[in-house]
């Protein structure tokens, strides 16, 4: 005899096929001798009696019906044993099978190379004026997106520390006391560019600064049949970025920020006027005095500004016809400018 079950124990491991055999077997004999055991007794009492047999066979038919329901609790347990196991070693193999793919350092790595070499690079380039938030939000895109942040001074440092072909061309300009040419620069990029950490795309920082700048930049990355593919400038009145500039200080060995107005340090005084007065600007960790950047005063502050739009503005012009440019809000709280950067990170958003 075969069970109609027999074709699903296949699907089982040797186990489960052992611990459905085993129950479902102990279940059904059980209740067949506790059958067979009522039946018998009742014959026996009563085998004198042809019509008491009769009855007695009646009875035993009875207490059988009765059993059924035992029975079939049992077999749909035993089914439910055999669903869970089903259920369980197909989760089981779903979850060998992801993790024979993703938990592959090959396959990963596979992956990654089909996107750097076939995918076009996420070039960005990021602007904004003094103070409009760069230093916050760059650092998030860059995490967000898996791609370096590139500043111009920083690549520039790093080259010349390095001792490369244009990095020695810089460090003798400027030990001479004259200003890095565009080509220079340019030349410090493509190097920069070609290291593994910028295969996905990159965000540029402080470049390009002119138009000029910008053409030179298209010009490099049409050699290897790249672009430029988002532009996000970071928008603040300038009006703001006095108040926000000309009132921070900063305790030089740490980097720690502080602003007269938003975050001032615990030894704040001021004078009859409403301003600080510097000596009482201190560290608070430290107690050490505190400074402004020589060109964080208002002076300052508006000859850079005028010298970002008359140098920005063309840029963003230049970029516009691509569909590439997008402006962000910054003079509102941080969630709000994250939630327009994200935005304007997403394909067609401006």
């Amino acid at each position: 005899w075969e069970s109609p079950l027999s074709p699903l124990f296949l699907t089982l491991s040797p186990v489960a096929t052992a611990a459905f055999t085993m129950l479902s077997t102990t279940v059904l004999r059980t209740a067949v001798r506790r059958i067979a055991s009522t039946g018998s007794s009742h014959t026996k009492r009563t085998a004198s009696s042809s019509t008491a047999s009769r009855i007695a066979f009646k009875q035993s038919e009875q207490e059988s019906v009765n059993y059924i329901p035992l029975m079939a609790a049992a077999t749909m347990g035993c089914f439910g044993l055999l669903q869970q196991t089903l259920s369980s070693e197909e989760d089981a193999t779903i979850s060998k099978n992801a993790q024979c793919f993703w938990g592959s350092d090959n396959k990963a790595k596979e992956v990654e190379d089909k996107f750097a070499t076939y995918w076009p690079r996420n070039i960005m380039i990021l602007f904004g004026p003094p103070g409009a938030g760069k230093g916050t939000h760059g650092p998030k895109i860059e995490d967000l997106l898996g791609i370096p942040q590139l500043s111009t001074g920083d690549m520039l440092r790093a080259a010349v520390a390095a001792k490369s072909e244009v990095g020695l061309k810089a460090a003798a300009v400027m030990k001479a006391g004259g200003l890095v040419s565009d080509d220079i620069v340019i030349g410090i990029i493509r190097d920069r560019i070609r290291e593994p950490d910028c295969k996905f795309g990159f965000i540029l920082d402080g470049f390009p600064r002119t138009l000029v700048q910008a053409k030179e930049l298209d010009k490099m990355l049409s050699e290897e049949g790249a672009c430029v593919t988002k532009v996000v400038e970071l928008q603040v009145p300038d009006e703001v970025l006095e108040e926000r500039i000309c009132g921070r200080w900063i305790h030089k060995k740490s980097g720690r920020s502080y602003h007269v107005k938003f975050a001032p340090p615990k030894s704040m005084k001021l004078d009859g006027a409403g301003n600080p007065i510097p000596e009482s600007m201190k560290d608070d960790e430290t107690g050490e005095a505190l400074m402004q950047r020589p060109d964080d005063t208002a002076s300052a502050l508006m000859k850079r500004l005028k010298g970002y739009h008359n140098e920005t503005v063309p840029i963003l012009e230049h970029y516009k016809p691509s569909g590439v440019v997008a402006g962000v809000n910054a003079n509102q709280g941080m969630d709000g400018v994250w939630g327009e950067v994200l935005g304007s990170l997403k394909r067609g958003g401006k």
